[in-house]
């Protein structure tokens, strides 16, 4: 019988993909719900708009809601409850590519209702209040099945073209998230992996498939070679782990709507279960959904 996948398998199988990240994205800050209204914004084909809209219901992601127009009975998707809760995950990735990625377009403002200023976001512990916390201040521990079954084939996984407008993410971005290996790949660095070898045997990756992500991401600046040769050993630069706090926010999702967790994540400070949380970086106090926005730049 094929093994299940494990909590944060499922997790990126769910959403480690452009198309789905960015109807996603839209949706949080857009409210789109309409598949005329996505694909008119996104610039995609029907036919792929159609297949992650249908992916994401049987993931429970999206729910779908009849309305009438014009006579005539039509389909809105709303976000879940299971999906309202990646909102941390949006604006880790926005603060990420603030700090690291340049890019020609500027970003979105975060405005934080509560203080009612411009921020930026601290990643933090739950568990005790502590901000900020990075990844050399936590220690995670895995098990045998962590990356079970992550990678299963999906079918027409087409990319995103290019850079579009201040609230498309990045390709550089896309290069890490968008797409189920790479992100496999950065997560098995974050819990250790060093050699070429052992990425292949705890991943079941294909050496050419790795080679290449490993080129890219030493290329990108997010790993870098301590030991050149016909055994390098790669390591997370301050780039690279500076991307703990969005694979710190799946972990944190995936344990809690996906079965079969194996990971555990702990505070060394505190030496409790770490549970992510963002602190506004102006006030001090944490960022609620309910109590934020982002400013979106006027065209020019």
């Amino acid at each position: 019988m094929a093994e299940r996948p494990s909590a944060i398998g499922q997790a990126l199988l769910a959403i480690c993909d452009q198309w789905t990240l960015l109807i996603l994205q839209r949706a949080f800050l857009l409210h789109i719900r309409r598949f005329a209204d996505w694909r008119d914004e996104l610039g995609m084909s029907e036919s792929v708009l159609a297949n992650r809209l249908k992916e994401m219901v049987a993931g429970d992601l999206l729910r779908p809601v009849p309305y009438r127009e014009q006579g005539r009975t039509r389909t809105e998707y709303l976000l879940t409850e299971r999906a309202i809760e990646l909102w941390p995950l949006l604006v880790e990735i926005w603060s990420w590519e603030r700090r690291w990625v340049p890019r020609r377009v500027g970003l979105p403002e975060l405005m934080h209702d509560a203080c009612g200023n411009r921020t930026e976001v601290e990643l933090g512990c739950e568990s005790c209040g502590q901000a900020p916390v990075t990844a050399r201040d936590t220690e995670t521990v895995r098990g045998e099945a962590t990356f079970a079954q992550v990678t299963v084939p999906r079918h027409h996984r087409r990319t995103v073209r290019g850079e579009r407008d201040p609230l498309s993410y990045f390709p550089e971005t896309f290069e890490l998230l968008g797409d189920r290996w790479s992100t496999v790949i950065l997560a098995a660095a974050f819990l250790g992996t060093r050699r070429f070898a052992d990425f292949q045997s705890e991943l079941g990756v294909a050496p050419s498939v790795l080679s290449h992500r490993l080129r890219r991401f030493t290329e990108l600046g997010v790993l870098a070679v301590d030991e050149p040769g016909a055994r390098p050993r790669y390591r997370l630069t301050d780039k690279g782990l500076d991307f703990f706090g969005i694979f710190a926010v799946i972990v944190d999702w995936a344990q809690r709507w996906y079965s079969g967790t194996d990971l555990e994540i702990t505070h060394r400070t505190c030496g409790k279960p770490f549970r992510p949380y963002l602190r506004c970086r102006t006030c001090g106090h944490p960022i609620r959904r309910t109590a934020m926005h982002f400013v979106i730049p006027t065209a020019t």
